[in-house]
This record gives C-alpha cells, structure tokens and sequence, in this order.
C-alpha cells in the first residue's frame, strides 16, 4: 500500500512555471520543501531516478521563478536531474507514470512538453545544445516559444567529458550570452574521478569560500556587478569574490561562484543579477548534495541515484527475488576469476563500475580497475594504448554509451587491429530508460568493421565462456553482448571455456524450418519451437553465438536441409541478419529456393515499458516468433482460409 500523499498547499497552486513569479521569497522556499516531499513520494512508488533530482530542488525552484521558460531554454545535462523540473512545468498529474508504458520519460524529451527543448539522455551535450540556442537567436532562428536566454544546467558528473569543454572553448570564443549552470555534487553515478574533480573541490576547500558565501547572502546590491562591459573595477571585483575561476574564465566565461545551491538567499540574488545583467557567456558554480533531504539517499555511496520502488519511511526498496544470477554479476565473478590467473587483465569504466560490475573487480584488483570518468571516446583509446603496452583490457561500457566513442572503435582500435575486449552491457531493450539507453545497434556498428570478433551471450552460462574466450583472444578486437537483469537459470559451470572463433551450436534437431537465433532471444526461441510442436512442427534450433565470424558451415547446412530459415537477435537491421544474408547470397543459396526470414528490431524508436512489453511491441516474443514460422511455412494462412 503506497505511503500517504505529502501536503503541498502551495506546490498544489502551480501549474506553470508562471505561476512562480507571484511568490515571495519564503514562499519559494517553501515550495521547494514541498516539491522535495512529492518528488520523493513520486519517485517511491514508480522507482527511478533520485539522488540527483534531490539534489538540484533550490535550483529548479530558483530557475523557474527567474526565468521565463519555455521561451527561455533552460536544458538538464544529464536531464535524469528534472523530475522535479517536470512537475513544476505542468506534468505533476502525470509523475507517477514516469519510465512506465505510455508515461513520462525519465529524462527531458521534446514531444513530451515545450519546456523540454533538449533532450539530454546522455551526458555533456547541454552546453553545446545551448549555444546552439543562443546563436540561433542571435542569427533571427524561429521557435514556436520564442528564444530567450540559453540556460545549460550541467552537472552529476557531466562536466567531467571532454565535449563540455569543446563547447565551452567555442562558446568563449563566439561571447554570446550564454549562461552555464555547473550543478558541482561531487558525484556522477559514482564517486569522481579525475583531475578536474580534484579542481572543484579546491575551489569551494577553504575560507574563501565562506566569505563569498556571506557576500552572496542577501540582495543583489551585495553582489558586484561583474557583467558590464568595460567595467574594469567590476571584473577586478568579481575576481576578488570568486575562488580560482582560472580554468573557465581562460575559456572565455565568467565565474561566478562557488556558490551554496540549496540556500534560496544566494541562488535567488545571483541568478537574477545575471539575467538582468549577463552580456557574454558566464558560468555559475554551484555546490549542491545528492540526495539532498532524503537520508537514505543522502547516505548512498552513490546518492541514492537510481531506485526500485521503496518505502518512503526506511528507503527499503522493493526487489523481486530472483534464482538466476544478474547478467553483470556473472561477469564481473568471471572476469575477477581470469584476473587471477592473468596479471595483464585489467578493467575500464567510464564512470559506472556499479552499473558494469567492475565495482567488484575494483575491490579485488584495485590498481587494475580504471574509471576514467565520463569519457567514453577516452575509454576507448586508452584501452586500445593499454593494449598496444601489452595488457589485456576489458572495456566495459552499456552499448548504448559505447556509440560516444565510436570513432576511437574504428580508428585506434580496429584499425590498429588492437586486441581491446569490449563487455557489452546492456544489450537490447532494456525497458524503463526507454529509447536513449537501448543497447540496439552495437551488433551493427561493430560486426561491419574487418577483423573483429562479436559474440553474444544466450544466457548466463554462455556469458562465462565468452569472457574466457575474450580474455584468451589477442588476436585483434572482441566484443560480447549481454543484456540487463537477471540469467534464465541455467546451470554454471564452475569456470570459463574458451569457445572456438566463428562457432555456433546447435541446440535441437528438427525439420523443414531452422531458426538460428544470435543473444537471449534463445529462450523465446526454445518457448516458440515448444508451441510449434503442439502444432505438429518441429523446427531446428540454434545459437550462432558468433554474428562475426559467422559460422559459414552450420549456416550453410542448416540452409540446405531446410524449406526455411529464421534468424532472431536483439539487435537492428544491418546486423547478424544482414551478415548472413550476404553468406546466403554470397553462396547462391537463395537461387534453390531457400525462404529467409530475419527478426530485428524495428525501424522505429521504442519507448520505455517494461522489457517484456517492449519485445512484444517489437515482434520479437515467443508468440512472434511463432507466427512467423507459421507465415513461411504457409500455415497461419492455411489456418485463417479454414476461419
């Protein structure tokens, strides 16, 4: 039973953000209390994202009272922060649909609302997305909402990719008015990392800060006013108030900060002094917690980022159990196994060693685990320098963030046929994040590049043998796929076997129809061949493990001892299937009336549901899968003339 609703007589009078304007200073205070309170209470019942919605409550309260969205574009980077920019922009009656089938998105989306004019599933695009915004204005572009000020609200470790600061070198050099919020938690999804970590926390270490913090404290009058040009004293001033700006006013910005962004009496008078008065691009440091509010987030090592759903009073949250080990589990205890027998093992994150397991590996093999923040395209290259040393890495990283160093696949390592081992997580339709972290396309992004291996992971077992087989292989790239969630519950084998390059296997042995299938759509595969044998067809069943090499033999056999072939991934077009449909005509094979079928995803972007729901929008379920064996055989429609 849901915990009682909070009371928010105020928060209950907005529906937009125009209504912000008409509060007094204590009442947007709070509003902001009151909006924390639904937040949590949302977020309790639907799960999600948390810690850093917590932590940017002042701000997005602040924001909306002193600007004027939607004309001014204000842009969350990463936009997991705006749940609760989204129930003050009028979806409070939808939150508790948030990252459900035909509800709101759990980051900002522009279809969703006129006050989302960026989405930002990804990190670090929000400066560049707003100087876009900014010079579009300057240049006479049109927008249905007007363009106002360009608003970046940057942070939860966005700001530690190097795209941030292409944008920021560009912005400075254009100096159009442009204003950069860094949203400065000290944390992403981990803890920070890196040098410029290190930088922010000087900035905010000592007395200095303190004595901004008291000249901030009240009204704008205090504040000097560092935005007029040619105001020599003004900048003379600015720099007397802030702590070590250098890095940032050297690319051309204004520094205004650190400043504390959960106290109202200085967000309000410094964001309202620099939309009066801003004349070129200027970044505003704020220090916020994540978590903010809620102690069992605030008490996370990750800020209680993400969350199944959970009681409000304990933060206990509420997990199905489950048999079958979780996919990133089983690699993470693999590869922990293999390190110990190969000291040239190593692991590298970009910022998510929970997400990817290596949190494991990390306490294990410390000075071998390597995070190296948000960055992927400098995972990639600075796996593909480990490799060139001598070592083996394993590069593991959500398929859906590996598409961010694509270029560094192709050229330093591909290229330089480097054998860096790229851990595939999050392959397929992974339900709630919805479309933006999708692991879709990786099978055909790396399967067309020579001399890479791609392998794929039918079920939690299979995922042992690959690692193995990934930490055996230095013979140029290799990558293995494997989705979220748990295992099917196969029985494990107490280590990893390396496999034999370019093979599959076969699984059953029927007639006149062959479905190979390529990942864990296997066991919708077996649960399809089980109902077809009630109809009195039994189709061959195989797991091709590999989409490159393909394995040409069992391929070509199971084409020449068939009517029909099938083959099922979790993967778009251009990928496994595409691959075998050169072999096949590759072979001629097609000319002796070979029926092919392949099932991809569609050529569409899913929205979120639950992974279930999303395979069986995409065609790719069991009862699918069934029904296309039935078209090529020719007996659904048989079945239909009897109807």
């Amino acid at each position: 039973m849901p915990a009682a609703r909070p009371e928010t007589p105020l928060l209950d009078r907005i529906e937009s953000p125009a209504d912000l304007k008409r509060l007094t200073d204590p009442q947007l205070e709070q509003l902001a209390q009151e909006l924390r309170a639904e937040t949590i209470s949302a977020v309790s019942e639907t799960g999600g994202h948390l810690g850093a919605g917590l932590g940017v409550i002042e701000l997005t309260v602040a924001l909306h009272s002193v600007f004027d969205a939607p004309r001014d574009k204000i842009i969350w980077d990463v936009s997991h922060q705006s749940y609760p920019h989204k129930i003050l922009t009028g979806r409070r009656d939808r939150i508790r649909t948030i990252r459900q089938a035909g509800g709101l998105s759990g980051f900002t989306k522009r279809s969703e609302s006129p006050y989302d004019p960026f989405g930002a599933a990804h990190s670090s695009t929000s400066i560049s997305a707003a100087l876009g915004f900014a010079v579009g204005r300057d240049l006479g572009g049109v927008c249905e909402t007007g363009l106002g000020d360009a608003v970046a609200v940057i942070g939860d470790g966005a700001m530690s990719a190097g795209m941030a600061f292409e944008a920021m070198n560009n912005a400075g050099a254009l100096g159009k008015r442009l204003i950069v919020i860094l949203n400065d938690n000290e944390m992403s999804i981990a803890p920070p990392v890196g040098a410029l970590s290190s930088y922010l926390s000087r900035l905010y270490a000592g007395a200095p800060y303190q004595e901004f913090k008291a000249a901030a404290k009240g009204a704008v009058s205090l504040l000097p006013p560092p935005f007029q040009e040619g105001a020599k004293r003004a900048k003379e001033l600015l720099k007397s108030v802030t702590v070590g700006g250098t890095l940032f006013e050297e690319l051309g910005f204004s520094y205004v900060g650190p400043i504390d962004g959960h106290d109202m009496d200085q967000l309000l008078p410094v964001l309202r002094t620099v939309k009066a008065r801003a004349t070129g691009p200027i970044l505003i440091h704020a220090i916020t917690r994540k978590g903010k509010g809620y102690a069992p987030a605030e008490t996370r090592g990750d800020g209680g980022h993400a969350t199944a759903k959970f009681d409000v009073a304990t933060g206990e949250q509420q997990k199905k159990p489950s048999n079958a080990p979780a996919y990133t589990k089983v690699f993470a205890r693999t590869l922990i196994d293999e390190a110990a027998r190969d000291d040239r093992i190593c692991a590298i994150t970009a910022a998510m060693p929970d997400g990817t397991g290596l949190d494991l590996f990390a306490e294990r093999y410390p000075s071998r685990c390597l995070d190296v923040g948000i960055a992927e395209q400098h995972a990639v290259t600075f796996s593909a320098g480990l490799a060139a040393s001598g070592m083996r890495p394993f590069a593991a990283l959500y398929s859906t963030f590996l598409q961010r160093g694509y270029d560094q696949v192709v050229h330093d390592v591909a290229i330089q046929r480097l054998p860096v081992r790229f851990a595939i997580d999050r392959a397929g339709l992974v339900g709630a994040d919805g479309a933006t972290h999708a692991g879709s396309y990786d099978v055909a992004y790396l399967a067309n590049l020579p001399g890479f291996t791609v392998m794929a992971a039918a079920d939690e077992a299979e995922l042992v043998h690959m690692v193995a087989t990934a930490a055996a292989h230095d013979d140029g790239p290799i990558a293995f796929r494997y989705p979220r969630g748990e295992g099917v519950g196969v029985e494990m084998p107490e280590r990893g076997t390396p496999l034999e390059i370019g093979k599959g296997r076969l699984i059953a042995e029927g007639a006149r129809v062959a479905i190979l299938s390529y990942g864990t759509r296997l066991e919708e595969v077996r649960k399809a061949a089980e109902s077809l044998g009630r109809r009195g067809i039994t189709p061959t069943v195989a797991d091709a493990r590999f989409a490159k090499p393909l394995d040409a033999a069992l391929i070509l056999d199971l084409a020449a001892n068939h009517e029909a072939l099938i083959t099922v991934e979790e993967g778009a077009i251009g990928g496994f299937g595409s691959h075998v449909a050169q072999l096949l005509a590759e072979n001629a094979v097609f000319d002796a009336g070979l029926k092919y079928r392949s099932m991809v995803l569609p050529d569409v972007f899913i929205d979120q549901a639950t992974p279930e729901q999303m395979y069986e929008t995409a065609g790719l379920d069991a009862a699918h899968i069934e029904a296309r064996v039935l078209d090529v055989l020719g007996v659904a429609r048989l079945d239909e003339k009897r109807a």
